[in-house]
């Protein structure tokens, strides 16, 4: 097998859905038995008391993650395929399905309030991390 270089990873990566992305990454941490958010924790760690309230309080991208889809399953579907540009409808089911889920990873404040708002008057459970 052809070793790839970093540009063609990234080209295959970039052709690939959110869901399939989220896939390969659990695929791959269950595979070299790592995970992907520790040097997050790592880096937030060190800084200690006082720093990591003001970080907390400072954070400017959000993770919305849809945690159950409610009763409303079909309204739910709909509004994630309007929330995630160029999802189809068969990830969107898998990806309400396979609650709890990120439908948006690292994006600001107002953008996540506003999906996390669109959500609920759907009918789902939704946090923001």
């Amino acid at each position: 097998m052809a070793k790839l270089s970093n540009e063609e990873l990234l080209d295959v990566f970039k052709e690939m859905t959110l869901l399939e992305l989220s896939e390969f990454l659990k695929q791959f941490e269950e595979t070299f038995d790592v995970t992907a958010a520790a040097p997050a924790a790592v880096a937030v760690a060190p800084a200690g008391g006082a720093g990591a309230a003001e970080a907390a309080e400072e954070q400017d991208e959000f993770d919305v993650v849809l945690e159950s889809a409610g009763d409303k399953k079909i309204q739910v579907i709909k509004v994630v395929r309007e929330i995630v540009s160029g999802l189809g409808l068969k990830e969107a089911k898998e990806l309400v399905e396979g609650a709890p889920k990120p439908v948006l990873e690292k994006v600001d404040k107002e953008k996540a309030e506003e999906a996390k708002g669109k959500l609920e008057e759907s009918g789902a459970k939704v946090s923001l991390k």
